[in-house]
């Protein structure tokens, strides 16, 4: 993907901007440098709580035996949902006022090759092939150094907890050597985000995929009390998925057109409950059929499976099948990361669809998508895909409180008549007001906390400097 600007006057736009956003006042205030709550006694009382109650907000719980609440309160305990019902008394407990704010699970991303955060809008017009192929896959992912690596993934994190994602399925196909492994891992704990780490292929000698799975696991994984998790990125390869079934671990794995070698993992017993597959475009009936009786969890991205080429969304498919999909964002090359635009996506694609059926004369077609579908498939279907269900996904007493608090006061939404509609059709990242992960405010008021975002802008600046220019790579930036 080269242009008419030169790699040198690339970098040296992006300097700038880099620069002019640091320079204005209040900039690095607003991200949370270094000074993030001072003087704000609210947020003082909110870090040191042991209990926390989010009061008089419209509350989704996305749990049906739960319910939601045009007005309700929500109590937390030690990072964990104790109650949701209005008019919660709790006299020891810090407060949130919640009120023109909705309330709803933090968003799950099941499938995001999150060390890509440096090449944010590379490609804004590429294919899958030959762009992606050829210029992040066989130019830029090799001459990642495990700085790069962890500029990376941190960049990403931080960017879905600042849109209101507070999980993710982390697929970083960049395990050149442990080392890169291991900056992956520390990015994602030094971001605060809750992921499953989908230990993934590298490239050169040095690689020692997927054997290092074991150190890994005893270095990182022994503890399942932690935000971390840890799953295989899979090819259709019997050996690898050997190497998931001897860890004991999911296995995630990208697939489209590619029946027979799944059909044939499945005879040879390979697929376990709780493995993640990820577009799943042009897939026959039987491939569906196993994928389900499997116990196997669909990912989808239909932005970038409509934009890059990868085919048709298969949302239709995954239903026809009983299968709830998750939805996923892959990677920032091309599009935006935050979950607002990929549940608009799914919701007007699956719609869009079955319209043309219809024009086209078929009768019996499915149901229509509904905005409260859209956010399932957001919240609660990417938890069970992410085999997260258990601790997050909905706002359930006993589940750790992943929370995002949303603006509904805004002049673009205002009055609200619907609040999954809301969300789904009406709402964009910039009403992310505040962000919870297993209790812990993340982001509060509009800016994250414990951030030094002047810092890491330098830093991620630096390792894309240095990524294009061991690649001999250019952009146009203005093109």
């Amino acid at each position: 993907m080269t242009g008419t600007a030169s790699r040198r006057s690339f970098l040296k736009s992006g300097a700038g901007l880099a620069a002019a956003a640091q320079a204005l006042p209040g900039a690095a205030l607003a991200q949370g440098a270094g000074v993030e709550g001072a003087g704000d006694v609210e947020l003082a009382r909110l870090q040191g709580a042991r209990r926390i109650l989010i009061k008089g907000g419209v509350v989704l719980s996305l749990d049906r035996q739960v319910g939601d609440f045009a007005k309700a309160d929500i109590l937390i305990e030690d990072g964990k949902i104790r109650e949701v019902r209005p008019e919660i008394a709790a006299d020891d407990a810090a407060v949130i006022d919640a009120g023109n704010r909705i309330v709803i699970p933090g968003f799950i991303d099941t499938h995001s090759h999150s060390y890509q955060g440096l090449l944010r809008s590379i490609m804004p017009n590429g294919v899958l092939d030959p762009d992606y192929n050829r210029d992040v896959q066989a130019k830029l992912s090799p001459a990642y150094a495990p700085a790069d690596v962890h500029a990376g993934v941190l960049m990403t994190a931080l960017g879905m907890i600042d849109t209101g994602t507070t999980a993710m399925v982390d697929l970083s196909q960049i395990s050149h050597t442990p080392e890169h492994s291991d900056a992956c891992i520390a990015a994602l704990r030094e971001a605060g985000i809750r992921a499953v780490f989908g230990y993934s292929r590298g490239i050169g000698p040095a690689s020692r995929y997927p054997q290092d799975i074991g150190r890994l696991q005893r270095t990182y994984f022994s503890s399942t009390d932690q935000l971390l998790t840890l799953a295989l990125g899979v090819a259709l390869d019997p050996q690898v998925f050997a190497a998931a079934r001897a860890a004991g671990v999911p296995a995630v794995l990208h697939l489209r057109n590619n029946s027979a070698a799944i059909l044939a993992l499945g005879a040879a017993g390979m697929l376990r409950p709780g493995d993640e597959y990820i577009h799943c475009t042009y897939l026959d009936d039987a491939a569906w059929r196993l994928i389900r009786d499997s116990g196997g969890n669909i990912s989808l991205c239909p932005q970038i499976e409509m934009s890059m080429g990868h085919g048709q969304p298969a949302i239709q498919e995954a239903l026809d099948h009983g299968l709830r999909p998750s939805l996923s964002s892959d990677h920032g090359d091309s599009i935006a990361q935050d979950f607002f635009t990929v549940m608009r996506q799914i919701f007007t694609v699956q719609r869009s669809q079955i319209f043309a059926r219809a024009r086209a004369g078929e009768r019996n077609l499915p149901a229509l998508l509904t905005c409260r579908d859209a956010l399932e498939f957001a919240t609660i279907a990417g938890a069970r895909c992410a085999n997260l269900d258990r601790k997050v996904g909905t706002i359930t007493p006993g589940k750790e409180a992943d929370l995002v608090l949303l603006r509904a006061d805004s002049a673009h939404l205002w009055p609200i008549n619907n609040a999954p509609g809301t969300v789904v059709n009406l709402m964009n990242p910039g009403e992310v007001e505040t962000v919870l992960i297993a209790g812990k405010v993340r982001k509060w008021r509009g800016r994250l906390l414990g951030v030094d975002m002047a810092r890491v802008m330098r830093m991620v600046e630096e390792a894309r400097n240095a990524v294009m220019r061991r690649a001999g790579f250019a952009v146009d930036f203005l093109a």
